[in-house]
């Protein structure tokens, strides 16, 4: 088993990316059925994730993992935004909110 070099969230897009370049025959069952599923779910290219990803960390002020979310799910009203982000548990004002729209929006 190959030791972890390095623990990081990422987003469906950029699972995709990596998996897509291991040969399938050398995939074990988790990876293939991961790959599906990314390959289903993932919308928008890793490029656009990525950069996504970075600005929402940059910009709005979030997490790794807060910025992963939002972009795999990307909500496309304020109430939808809202819904996610009141299970974080931390105060977000309606400009940040709105910001983050804007992001979403750029790269959808």
């Amino acid at each position: 088993m190959e030791e972890v070099k390095k623990k990081q969230a990422i987003s469906l897009s950029e699972v995709k990316e990596i998996l897509g370049k291991v040969d399938p025959e050398e995939m074990d069952q988790i990876q293939r059925w991961t790959y599906d599923y990314v390959s289903k779910f993932a919308s928008i290219d890793s490029k656009d994730a990525k950069e996504m990803k970075k600005q929402l960390i940059k910009e709005c002020d979030l997490t790794e993992d807060e910025s992963v979310e939002i972009v795999n799910i990307r909500p496309t009203s304020l109430a939808e935004l809202r819904s996610f982000t009141f299970g974080w548990k931390k105060l977000i004002l309606a400009e940040t909110l709105e910001k983050m729209l804007k992001i979403i929006k750029e790269h959808s």
